[in-house]
């Protein structure tokens, strides 16, 4: 046992850029809060327990994965490995999600690489809608159909284990953060334990958006909202533009390019 001043000291020896998340191990672990670990720097912990925690973290396991949760929206989520962990950027697309439910008559919606599920689940909860949704990953739908049960409104999302390309319905409105990152751009040692395959978007990183943007012109789509890279609002500008969608773009909380609502103009 080891007292819970010497063992953050410790800890930092590890990695003193990463303190921050060193104390939000420590305070996961006892299920405290970071006042309660500085008013109590005498506690003693196992020390064991905690280095095999902070090591997990500094070798690259994201938090998310190692505490198996995540916070998105004010609501509590399961994360586990092999899926994409949400993302704070990604509130800028539920938040137009939740204005285009607000003031337009849609009656199938459907979700794009729906991941853990929050982007559908947040809107079921909040809007009691009825979604479509389609991933192409196993695991993917597993830990959506957990969230949906967390959450009561398995009954509201159609969870389907397909691509995109395959479905067969019109729909007025589809939402999607899809993958978007070039395939060649740095990512850091924790972003790196994420499926590539919900990061990587292609060479250029926006082939799977012009893909989506294509689909949702063939199935008549009314509506269509994107996450998208902050370097790929021009490209995706003229996208649109081509095929005949009126945009609008908006900024993430850093000042980023981080979403598009599109209009079909032929619908």
């Amino acid at each position: 046992m080891m007292q819970i001043q010497k063992a953050l000291n410790l800890a930092y020896q590890k990695d003193p850029s990463q303190k921050e998340y060193i104390i939000f191990i420590l305070c996961e672990l006892l299920q405290k809060d970071k006042a309660w670990i500085f008013l109590n720097s005498d506690f003693l912990i196992d020390e064991g327990i905690f280095f095999t925690f902070v090591d997990r973290f500094l070798d690259g396991e994201p938090f998310e994965y190692i505490f198996k949760k995540t916070n998105f929206y004010g609501l509590d989520f399961f994360v586990e490995k092999g899926v994409l962990i949400p993302r704070f950027d990604s509130e800028i697309l539920l938040e137009q999600c939740i204005k285009i439910l607000n003031t337009n008559n849609v009656k199938n919606v459907l979700e794009i690489g729906f991941g853990s599920g929050i982007l559908s689940i947040t809107l079921a909860k909040l809007k009691n809608i009825f979604i479509q949704a389609c991933d192409i990953n196993p695991l993917a739908l597993e830990l959506a159909i957990k969230n949906a049960k967390y959450h009561k409104v398995l009954k509201n999302i159609d969870f389907q284990l397909c691509d995109f390309q395959n479905l067969k319905n019109n729909y007025d409105f589809i939402f999607s953060n899809p993958p978007y990152i070039k395939n060649d751009y740095p990512l850091d040692k924790w972003v790196k334990n994420e499926p590539h395959n919900a990061l990587y978007g292609g060479e250029k990183g926006w082939e799977i958006l012009e893909k989506i943007i294509i689909f949702a012109k063939e199935k008549q789509c009314k509506i269509l909202a994107c996450e998208f890279g902050f370097d790929q609002k021009e490209i995706l500008n003229q996208i649109l533009n081509f095929y005949k969608f009126k945009c609008e773009f908006f900024t993430d909380y850093n000042g980023f390019d981080r979403a598009f609502v599109a209009y079909n103009l032929e619908c």
